[in-house]
């Protein structure tokens, strides 16, 4: 049962204090059961409500309720994942219920009342905006490293499927959200030469290079991008997006008229990213030199030599 934390808030001492009750239930389970005097105002002899103490109610039921609607999303193999709609609480249907009960007597049990939230991205936006490729770029990768491998696949991850549409800004760092071994991210002893050292994450940098690449050859404005201090090699000079959570971020802007959809993919030693719409867009691309297939010099984290080329 998803009890909301509310058993602080029940007045329990005779009889007529539990039968006075205003209860909620949700999903078929009881998820708050508080008294008529926690609303209420000691100080106060006419039967105003305790705005403070209802806000607090209502965040907590908000909590309780609240399930986030999920995008469409294309799966490995290209084939459509259905969104799913979610669900918050009705303020106004609540607030109504609840007032009805304070200015009255006796109990109420109401079921709590939902409102569905849609998701962004939809089947039907999906199946348009999955037709048309505007741009692309490959880098590649040493496998063998298991740490930075794993970074790059988990910032590979957070990216796919993401849909930027017009006048909207895609923030790297916002979208892959701090890494965290809590979200399998590792410390990477080896890196590569030039990259920025982070704590834990190494390797997604490569991730932010070739989606800055990608977006690129697909003339989508840049409106933020940092270079490492060091050239790193699985981009041509000048063509890296450095990353890190308590610094430098990559993004960049959707100035089109359609909504751009983002595809990467790590399969092996490649980080494949892609970028599509739908027919209907205007979009300028622009040539980009190709990255190397040599794979990348690798250095410990903590030696010497990988200090002097941070």
């Amino acid at each position: 049962m998803k009890w909301i934390g509310l058993s602080i808030l029940m007045l329990v001492g005779s009889q007529n204090i539990l039968s006075d009750n205003f209860t909620v239930s949700h999903n078929g389970e009881t998820i708050a059961n508080v008294n008529r005097a926690y609303f209420s105002n000691p100080f106060i002899d006419i039967p105003l409500v305790n705005e403070n103490n209802y806000e607090k109610f209502i965040q907590l039921l908000e909590k309780a309720i609240y399930q986030p609607p999920v995008n469409a999303t294309l799966d490995d193999t290209g084939n459509i994942v259905p969104e799913k709609v979610g669900y918050k609480l009705d303020h106004d249907t609540f607030t109504k219920q609840f007032y009805t009960y304070y200015f009255n007597q006796g109990p109420a049990n109401i079921i709590a009342p939902k409102q569905m939230v849609y998701p962004n991205v939809d089947s039907e936006l999906l199946s348009l905006i999955r037709v048309k490729q505007i741009g692309h770029y490959t880098t590649f990768f040493n496998s063998g490293n298991k740490e930075r491998s794993m970074n790059i696949k988990l910032a590979s991850e957070a990216i796919n499927n993401q849909v930027v549409f017009p006048g909207e800004t895609f923030s790297f760092n916002k979208v892959v959200g701090k890494r965290t071994k809590e979200k399998g991210y590792m410390r990477a002893p080896v890196i590569v030469k030039g990259e920025l050292s982070e704590d834990i994450g190494g390797g997604i940098c490569q991730i932010s290079s070739t989606l800055y690449n990608a977006v690129d050859n697909a003339g989508i404005t840049i409106t933020e991008r940092y270079s490492h201090s060091k050239r790193v090699p699985y981009v041509p000079s000048g063509r890296d997006a450095t990353v890190s959570w308590y610094g430098p971020d990559f993004r960049f802007t959707n100035k089109y008229n359609q909504p751009v959809l983002i595809r990467s993919k790590v399969y092996g030693g490649t980080v494949r990213i892609m970028v599509y719409s739908s027919e209907d867009i205007n979009f300028k691309p622009k040539r980009i030199q190709k990255a190397t297939y040599k794979l990348p010099k690798e250095i410990p984290l903590d030696s010497e030599v990988n200090r002097n080329h941070l």
